[in-house]
C-alpha cells in the first residue's frame, strides 16, 4: 500500500528567494535595511517597536534570530521564512496564545497550519512544544479536522514519492507526522504530511501512541 506523503520535493526553490541551511564557513551577511512584507508581524513577535519600518536595531534583532535557526541568508530581512521562525519564538514565550485545539481529549496533537506550529496537550496541559512544522503545499493540502494515529513506523520509506520518513505516525489516509531532513521553514510545503525537525519528530515518537488524537486547522501560507 503506497502512502502519498513524503518529504521529497519535485522542484528546487529559488536560491534568491528561499533561505537554506548556512554553511559553517559562510560569513554573516550585512544587514538588509529594507522593510520586509512581514515587518510588523516580526517586530511584534520579537518585541520590537511595531512601526513597519526597518531600523538598524530591527535588522540586528532579526538577524540574531535567523542565526539561531540557521536561516541563510541571515540578513535581517522580515520575509516569510523569518515570520515563521519568529512565530515559534513568540509562541514559546506566550503559551496562552496556543489556542484553537480541543481540550477534551486525554492526549491531542495540535497542528496550527496558519502559524505552522505543533504542540501536544495532555489533560488540558501543554506537554510538548510548540515546535515548527511544515504542512502541505498547494495541490497537496494537509486535511484539517480531528483524526487519530492508526499506524506508527519508525523507519518508514515512501514509495509513491521516494524518500525516507523517519518516525512516521500516520493519522489520516497516508498523512503522517514525521521527520524531515529539509530546513523546516523553507518552501515548498510537504505532499500533505506534517514535517518536523528530526529531534522534534523523535521526541514526539516517544510521547505518542496509537489512538492518540491529532487535530489540524487553518491554511499554510507560501508555496
Amino acid at each position: 500500500m503506497a502512502f502519498p506523503m513524503t518529504l521529497a520535493v519535485t522542484s528546487a526553490p529559488s536560491a534568491a528567494s528561499t533561505p537554506h541551511i548556512r554553511s559553517t564557513d559562510d560569513e554573516t551577511p550585512e544587514c538588509r535595511l529594507t522593510a520586509g512584507p512581514y515587518q510588523r508581524q516580526v517586530e511584534k513577535y520579537l518585541g520590537l517597536r511595531q512601526d513597519g519600518e526597518q531600523s538598524a536595531a530591527d535588522c540586528a534583532a532579526i538577524q540574531k534570530m535567523q542565526q539561531k535557526y540557521e536561516i541563510d541568508p541571515a540578513d535581517g530581512y522580515a520575509g516569510l521564512i523569518s515570520y515563521r521562525a519568529a512565530s515559534v519564538t513568540w509562541a514559546a514565550a506566550h503559551k496562552k496564545s496556543l489556542t484553537g485545539c480541543p481540550t477534551g481529549a486525554k492526549v491531542v496533537v495540535c497542528v496550527d497550519q496558519n502559524r505552522q506550529l505543533l504542540w501536544v496537550r495532555k489533560n488540558k496541559k501543554i506537554v510538548f512544544g510548540p515546535v515548527p512544522a511544515r504542512t502541505g503545499r498547494p495541490g497537496y493540502l494537509t486535511r484539517n479536522g480531528r483524526h487519530k494515529i492508526y499506524r506508527r513506523v519508525k523507519d518508514f520509506y515512501s514509495t509513491q514519492f521516494p524518500g525516507p520518513m523517519p518516525y512516521s505516525q500516520f493519522f489520516d489516509r497516508g498523512e503522517a507526522l514525521h521527520a524531515s531532513y529539509r530546513p523546516i521553514f523553507e518552501d515548498p510545503g510537504s505532499h500533505g504530511c506534517v514535517n518536523l525537525r528530526y529531534d522534534d519528530a523523535k521526541a514526539l515518537w516517544s510521547l505518542l501512541r496509537i489512538g492518540d488524537s491529532v487535530y489540524l486547522w487553518g491554511t499554510r501560507k507560501g508555496e
